[in-house]
Parts: C-alpha cells; structure tokens; sequence
C-alpha cells in the first residue's frame, strides 16, 4: 500500500468533551485510490475522528494535511473546498424537493441558476458510478438507500475525492449493500478516497483495501483486509480475545404456552396502503421467534399492532396469560395493554425518535417506564437511577455518569441504554425491533445473551434483524415477511441464508414449522 499517494493525512490529533476524551494523539493516512475502513467499539472515537476531517469538530491539537499541505478545517464548508464530503447515519435531506433540488441546494452559481443543467448534471455523475437514482424524484417518494444515493451524489456533485461513510449499510438490504459496494469500487477506481466506518466485520473484508482499528479514542493498528480473518480485527478492537459464535439454547420446554397467537392480521398506513396481508402466526414462551424481510416488508407495522401502537384493520391479537385466560390486545392502547399486566417490552427501530428523549439524562428516561407506578404525584428518582448504574455497568455503557444527556452519547450507546431499559420491565413478550443496529461487535454479543436469558426465563422474545447471518444463529424459528405476507416460517437450525432470502424475494416458501 505504500506506492498510493496519501490524499489525507492526520498527525497527532486529539479531542475532548469536558472530561470525555474523545480522541487521543490519532495519526493515520487516507490515501486516493483506496477504500480505508474505520474499525471500533462504540465511542472509540471513530466518527468523532472523521467529523473533524468534515469540519463539524475542530481539533484541540494535531494537524491534518491534505496531499501534503497543512490546512485548518473549521467548518464543513472549508471540507467542501478540500474535496471532503461525509455522509451521516441520519440523513440531511428536504422531503419535498427532488433528488437534483436536494443536491444544488445551498450552492450559489453565477447567474440564473439553471436547473435543467444541473439535472443533467446529476444524471451524469448517476451514469459515471452506476447509481440507480430519478434526478426528478422526489425525496418523500424514495427508498432509504435512493436518499443514500441522493447524499453520495450530492457530495460528488460538490467535487469531493475524499468521501467518508457513516454506518452506510446500517439499514441496507444485501441486496442494496451489494449495488452500493459496486459503485464505491467505481469510486475507488476513479482515484477517490473513500473511508467507511461499520461494525459489519463481513462487509469490512468485501469492501475495504486496508482497516485501521482505533480502541478507547486511540490507534492501535492498521491491517491489509486480504491478509486479515474477521477474529484478528475483532481481537484488536476490543482488546481480548472474543468468541465470535452466538448460543441458542433449546426453548424452555418446561413452560411452554403459545404466548401470542396473530390470526388474519390486516393493517393499512394513513393513506390506505396494505403493509400487512392477513398475518398468522404464533409466538411461544420461552423461543426466539425472528422476523425476516426486506426493509419495508411490515416488520415495524407488526410489531406496533402487537405493542398497541399501530391500528388494526382486521383480524386478532391474542395475549395467552395461562391457557385459562386469553386476552384480546386489538383495540387497547399501550397502557391498557400494561394496566392488563401484559408486559410489552419495546425496543423501536428509532431509538431516539420513539425510544428515549435526547434532552433527558439516563436516568430520566428510566423513569419513563416506571413514573405510572408511583402513588406519589412526586416522581421516585431512587429506583431509576439505580437501574441506570446497572445498565451502564452490565452493558457498559459508555458514560461519564447518569446524569448525562442521551443525545450526548454515541448511537451504539444510545441503544444499549434503550435495550437495557426495556429488558430490566421483566417482560413477558419481549419485542425488538433492530436491538444491535450500529452496535459494535462486542455490544451486539452482549444484546444476544441478554436475548437469550429472557429466553431462558420463559419470555416470548420476538426479533427482527437485519442481519440473516444473526438470525440464522441466534433464532429457533424465522418468520419470513414479503411485501406484507408471510412467504413461510423456517427452523433457524436447519434453513440457509440462501432460503431464507428466496423467501424475502417471494422466490422461494418455507413450511409451517
């Protein structure tokens, strides 16, 4: 790797926040040409390092040089000027406007702006990289990876070589990781410099040319991806030797009961569209039951509907206490479902819009679940904060303490305090929604044991994953959603990755198990 030209290289950088060190005496190179991948545990610093570089922080010591000039980078326009563009998780798009408004937006020409131009423009730059983009579509019409393409396009649009991705398959089918992984090859091989920072170790070795590892804000290593196993990257983000496979016990038999029954399942969206189709199935105590399908197949609509979050158009939700007593949740909102002592745990797919409140510190929104229980108008602040030390000490939570604002943690430790909080109601039915999304690998490992004790204890753990490698490891059986049907249910031990994504693209059809 050495012949390549370095386009950027970080000498020495460090960040705090108050006593938080975020980064620590960081050197590395981005060199043209290449697709570096930016591997760590959550809160090791990787976006803050690469947020620098975009001009959203600046550095309180170091330097960064681009094709070897020293430059100080304030502001994200001073990284548009360098050539340096970074897409975020969290999308920067205006709903609206179209692909081509979006990407022009803000950019000041020299006389009439003409918009023709630049449509041509986009779809030149679509046709250069093979991106799969309507310049004239609009933005509220868009699958999540056409508004990733819509960013991507924007910073090439802006004349960046360097381009930096957060998290950019965290809610990509494979089917679209793969079509992006070709275009950032055709980038690659136009000379550009592209960094991805991921926690998918697969996606690391099918993507990158070389993997710097950065642990507790610091580097420590750097690799050639050819020459390195997925265990050798994970060994060195997390200091220790990790085991990289995911128990599944046999199902509690002992108290086994068809906890949820779903029969004939309808639900529409507010303007009338079918996302599910008559839905069956059944969920026992004690057993992983996932969810697999194409982003969009319903698996948020289900989970919501059995949450009493998301009405029904037709068909019955039955909560199973004791095969004496059945209970009908259609019809009841989320407090009456708990005043029921029907015990929904909830882990949404947007953590921060639906899960926790940003403002609010730890232990604030454990008291989110646990403020209705109280006789007292005065909110008991005791057990709160005690299940908020607990969380960040079983799950490690990177914190400085519990009184600390959610919105100022890293988004892997944002969702472990979610998990966490969820687990501790002792639920019955235990539903969650991307529980490891954006975590690394050691947290991830650490949410699949706790799913696994729920499962010991008897709860009906219900999991929709993205990730078909994990579901087929951790789940006893998978439910396959398409377009809002089931397309089958498959065994987790005995079905295939190759199956089971037949089945979420309406090729194939499992069995009842």
């Amino acid at each position: 790797m050495s012949e390549k030209q370095p386009a950027v290289s970080l000498r020495n950088i460090s960040k705090s926040f108050g006593p938080t060190q975020a980064n620590n005496n960081v050197s590395l190179d981005i060199n043209r040409g290449e697709i570096l991948a930016l591997l760590g545990e959550n809160g090791s610093g990787k976006t803050t390092l690469m947020n620098m570089l975009s001009g959203i922080y600046y550095p309180d010591s170091g330097q960064i040089s681009i094709d070897g000039v020293p430059v100080s980078i304030g502001s994200p326009k001073d990284a548009f000027e360098y050539g340096i563009g970074m897409i975020h998780q969290h999308f920067k798009l205006v709903n609206v406007f179209t692909a081509t408004q979006n990407i022009v937006l803000g950019l000041k020409e020299k006389g009439r702006f003409d918009l023709a131009a630049a449509t041509e423009k986009v779809r030149q730059i679509c046709d250069d990289y093979g991106f799969d983009v309507d310049p004239n579509q609009k933005v509220y019409d868009m699958s999540v990876s056409q508004k990733q393409t819509v960013e991507i396009v924007k910073m090439l649009y802006r004349g960046a070589e360097i381009l930096i991705l957060d998290e950019p398959t965290a809610v990509l089918t494979p089917q679209e990781t793969d079509k992006l992984f070709a275009v950032l090859r055709n980038m690659r091989d136009d000379g550009k410099a592209v960094v991805i920072i991921t926690h998918k170790l697969n996606e690391v070795k099918d993507i990158s040319d070389r993997v710097v590892v950065l642990r507790k804000g610091e580097y420590v290593g750097e690799m050639v991806t050819a020459e390195a196993s997925t265990q050798e990257m994970t060994n060195m983000m997390v200091g220790r030797q990790i085991s990289l496979n995911i128990d599944r016990p046999d199902p509690e038999m002992k108290y086994r009961l068809e906890r949820i029954r779903v029969k004939n399942l309808t639900v529409k969206n507010r303007e009338g569209v079918t996302k599910l189709d008559d839905v069956s199935f059944v969920a026992y105590t004690g057993e992983i039951l996932g969810i697999a399908g194409i982003s969009g197949s319903g698996q948020k609509e289900l989970l919501e509907a059995i949450a009493g979050l998301q009405p029904v158009e037709s068909g019955s939700i039955e909560y199973n206490v004791d095969d004496e007593q059945v209970e009908e949740l259609i019809g009841m909102d989320p407090l009456k479902i708990a005043d029921m002592g029907v015990i929904l745990s909830f882990v949404p797919e947007d953590r921060l819009g639906m899960g926790l409140v940003g403002s609010m510190d730890l232990t604030d929104n454990m008291m989110l679940r646990s403020f209705r229980r109280g006789a007292s108008p005065l909110a008991d602040r005791k057990e709160p904060k005690h299940l908020a030390e607990l969380v960040v000490e079983e799950l490690e939570v990177s914190t400085p303490s519990v009184s600390t604002p959610v919105s100022k943690l890293s988004g892997g430790n944002v969702q472990k305090v979610l998990v966490g909080r969820e687990i501790a109601a002792a639920p019955t039915v235990l539903l969650s929604a991307y529980a490891v999304r954006g975590l690394d690998v050691n947290s991830s490992y650490v949410i699949y044991d706790l799913l696994n004790r729920q499962k010991g204890n008897g709860v009906a753990v219900i999991y929709v994953g993205e990730d078909l490698d994990v579901l087929l490891e951790l789940c006893d059986r998978i439910l396959v959603l398409c377009g809002g049907k089931v397309s089958g249910i498959v065994d987790g031990r005995t079905t295939t990755k190759n199956e089971v994504g037949l089945m979420m693209t309406k090729l194939g059809g499992g069995e009842d198990q």
